[in-house]
C-alpha cells in the first residue's frame, strides 16, 4: 500500500533547468515546493576526475538506465515498434540538473518568425507552401511577448554573447557577459563567410567567459576552455547549470526539498483538477502518494508525455483522425553540414569548450527567400570548437577505408587537420510522426513504454541538402583540400547520435484544439496541472532548444504563483 506524504503547495517531477528554476521562484514567492527527482543528488564537487571519455562519452555515466525505463521506436505505423536498448540517437538524462548538466552550453532565443511560423508563412507564400500533412501552427505568444523572460533566463544563467546577429528578435538587455574568446579556428570562418557577405558573430553561450554573481547571488566561474563539455558536468563550476544557479537559490529559501531516487509513475486527478502525484522509491521499492496544490511536470519531453497518457489526461493524438493533441507535433531536428581536410594546416581542435563557436543566420528561419524553394525555415550553421575528443573524433577523407592500417593512419593524420561545419536544421510537425503508448512493452514499473513513430520527410530532405550545399561553399572559402557534405538523408535511424533537441508532444498555445497546455503552460484540462519544456514547442527551430526552455519555465513560474493566488484559468 502507498504511503501518503504530507501535502505540499507545488510538486515538481523532475529538476533540472526547469524543475529548478519553477522551484526558485515560487519559493521565492513563499510557496512550500518539494522536487521529485528520479536520479541521485550531484554537483561540480562530483566531476574533479570527469576527463575521462570512455566512461562518460561512451558508457553514458550521467544517462537513465535503460533497463528500467526506455522508449519502443519504428519509423511508420506499419513497423512493430522495438525497444531502445542503448542510448543511440538522442541522450536521457537523469539526477538533479538533468540534461543541463551534460549540455554543450550553446544558448538561443527562437526567431520571432518562430513563434507566428504559420501565420508568417502564409502570409508570404501563401497557403499552399507546406504540404496539408504538415501541423505548422503559431505558438498563441510572441517573440516580445516572450522577451522578458528570456532575459531573466539568461541574467539567471549569465549567458556569454554579443548582438551583432541582424536575423534574431531585439534584445531588450545586452547579454550580462562577453562573448567568448575568438580562437584561429573561428577567425577562420568569420573570414569565410564574411567574405561570402554573410553575418558572423559569437554563438551565445553557457560556458561563461568571465565569473559571475546572477541577480539571485549565485556564482558562476569562468570557462578554462579544457573542453569535455557534451556528456559531461563541469569541474569548475563554470558550465551554467541547474544545481549550480537555481537549485541552490531555491534550497536557501527554506521553502524547497528534493526527494531523490523518486521515480514518478501518475498523475492523479479527481474531476477537473489533479491531487498530486504517485511514485516509487527506486532504492527500497516503497510506493508514495505526494499530495500538492499544483502538480508541475518538468521531466524531459518524451517522459512529461508519458506521464500524461498513462494516467489518463487530455486526448491522445489519432493519425487517422487528426484529433487529440497529445503526443502531436513531435518533431526532432535535421543536421546538415560539411566537413574539410586541411593537408598543410594543422589545429588546437583538442582545445575548447562546448559552446565556442561562430555562426550565421543567413540561412535560418525565413532570413532568406523560400519563393523557389521546396522546404520552409532552415538552419544556423556554425563552426565550434568544442574540444574533440580523440576516441570519438576520427575524421577521414571520403574514400579512405572504414577501417584496418589505412584508417588508423588517416585518422591520426586528421584528427588536427579537420573542421566540420554543422547545421541545426529545423523540423516541421507531421501528421505522421507522433507519440504514443506501447501496446506490449512495458518499464520496471509496470507502465507502459512511451512509443515514437518518427521519420525524415521530404520537407527535411530538402533542406539538409540545400543548407549542406550552402556549408560546403563555405569549407571551400576556408580553403579546405577535400570537402565532404554531410550524406543525404534517407530514413531516420535511432541507432547513431544525432541530437537530443527532441521537441513537442504538449504542445503550447491559445486553442485547445491544437494544443495541450495553454500560453502559461497550464493545461486545458486541469486547472492546477502545468508543463513545461521543449514539449510545448509547435515545431522545432533550427537553435538548441534550452534558451526557450528557460524562457518558457519562468513564464510558466509566474503563471503558477498567479494562479495559487487566485485560481482559475490564466486565460
Amino acid at each position: 500500500m502507498a504511503t501518503t506524504l504530507d501535502k505540499v503547495d507545488v510538486v515538481t517531477v523532475g529538476v533540472g533547468w526547469t524543475g529548478g528554476i519553477v522551484a526558485a521562484e515560487c519559493a521565492k514567492s513563499g510557496l512550500k515546493v518539494r522536487g521529485l527527482e528520479r536520479g541521485e543528488a550531484r554537483g561540480t564537487e562530483d566531476y574533479s576526475m570527469v576527463h575521462d571519455e570512455f566512461r562518460y562519452a561512451i558508457r553514458y555515466e550521467l544517462f537513465q538506465n535503460l533497463s528500467r525505463e526506455t522508449i519502443t521506436f519504428r519509423n511508420n505505423r506499419q513497423m512493430n515498434a522495438l525497444p531502445m536498448r542503448m542510448m543511440g540517437s538522442f541522450l536521457l538524462g537523469e539526477g538533479l540538473g538533468g540534461a543541463g548538466t551534460h549540455w554543450n552550453g550553446q544558448n538561443w532565443r527562437f526567431l520571432p518568425y518562430d513563434f507566428e511560423i504559420k501565420s508568417q508563412t502564409e502570409k508570404k507564400y501563401g497557403k499552399d507552401k507546406i504540404g496539408k500533412d504538415f501541423l505548422l501552427q503559431d505558438w498563441g505568444i510572441t517573440y516580445d511577448e516572450l522577451e522578458p523572460y528570456f532575459t531573466k533566463y539568461e541574467y539567471t544563467a549569465g549567458i556569454s554573447g554579443e548582438d551583432t546577429n541582424p536575423f534574431w528578435g531585439k534584445r531588450s538587455k545586452p547579454f550580462p557577459t562577453p562573448p567568448m574568446k575568438k580562437t584561429p579556428i573561428l577567425e577562420k570562418f568569420e573570414k569565410a563567410t564574411t567574405n561570402l557577405g554573410y553575418h558572423p558573430f559569437m554563438m551565445p553561450s553557457a560556458n561563461l567567459s568571465e565569473p559571475y554573481e546572477n541577480p539571485d547571488g549565485s556564482t558562476i566561474a569562468a570557462c578554462q576552455y579544457c573542453g569535455f563539455c557534451e556528456r559531461f558536468g563541469c569541474e569548475y563550476g563554470a558550465k551554467s547549470s541547474a544545481e549550480i544557479t537555481v537549485v541552490p537559490t531555491a534550497l536557501e529559501t527554506g521553502n524547497f526539498d528534493i526527494r531523490y531516487h523518486s521515480n514518478v509513475v501518475e498523475v492523479l486527478k479527481k474531476g477537473n483538477k489533479v491531487t498530486g502525484v504517485r511514485f516509487y522509491d527506486t532504492v527500497t521499492g516503497e510506493e508514495f502518494i505526494q499530495p500538492a496544490d499544483v502538480v508541475v511536470l518538468t521531466s524531459y519531453v518524451l517522459n512529461n508525455a508519458k506521464l500524461l497518457m498513462v494516467s489518463n489526461i487530455g486526448e491522445q493524438y489519432d493519425p487517422d483522425t487528426g484529433r487529440g493533441t497529445l503526443g502531436r507535433n513531435y518533431c526532432y531536428q535535421i543536421l546538415p553540414g560539411a566537413t574539410g581536410f586541411f593537408d598543410d594546416e594543422q589545429f588546437n581542435t583538442y582545445m575548447g569548450a562546448g559552446a565556442l563557436g561562430m555562426t550565421i543566420d543567413d540561412f535560418n528561419g525565413d532570413s532568406f527567400d523560400h519563393s523557389k524553394l521546396d522546404f520552409i525555415h532552415g538552419a544556423s550553421l556554425s563552426l565550434t570548437q568544442p574540444g574533440l575528443r580523440p576516441i570519438a573524433f576520427n575524421p577521414v577523407p571520403p574514400d579512405t577505408p572504414a577501417w584496418g592500417e589505412e584508417f588508423k593512419k588517416a585518422s591520426v593524420h586528421y584528427y588536427t587537420r579537420a573542421l566540420s561545419i554543422g547545421g541545426q536544421g529545423a523540423s516541421m510537425p507531421y501528421k505522421e510522426n507522433y507519440m504514443s503508448l506501447d501496446s506490449t512493452y512495458k518499464d520496471a514499473y509496470g507502465v507502459p513504454l512511451l512509443r515514437l513513430t518518427y521519420n525524415f520527410t521530404d520537407q527535411d530532405r530538402a533542406l539538409h541538402k540545400y543548407l549542406s550545399e550552402r556549408s560546403a561553399e563555405i569549407m571551400k572559402e576556408m580553403g579546405a583540400n577535400t570537402i565532404a557534405p554531410a550524406n543525404p538523408l534517407t530514413d531516420y535511424d535511432i541507432v547513431p547520435y544525432q541530437t537530443t533537441h527532441n521537441t513537442g508532444g504538449t504542445v503550447m498555445g491559445n486553442d485547445p484544439g491544437i494544443s495541450v497546455v495553454n500560453t502559461w503552460l497550464q493545461h486545458w484540462d486541469a486547472e492546477n496541472l502545468f508543463v513545461v519544456g521543449a514539449g510545448n514547442f509547435a515545431h522545432n527551430s533550427g537553435y538548441n532548444p534550452t534558451g526557450t526552455v528557460g524562457a518558457l519555465a519562468y513564464r510558466c513560474a509566474e503563471g503558477i504563483i498567479k494562479y495559487s493566488k487566485t485560481g482559475g484559468s490564466l486565460v
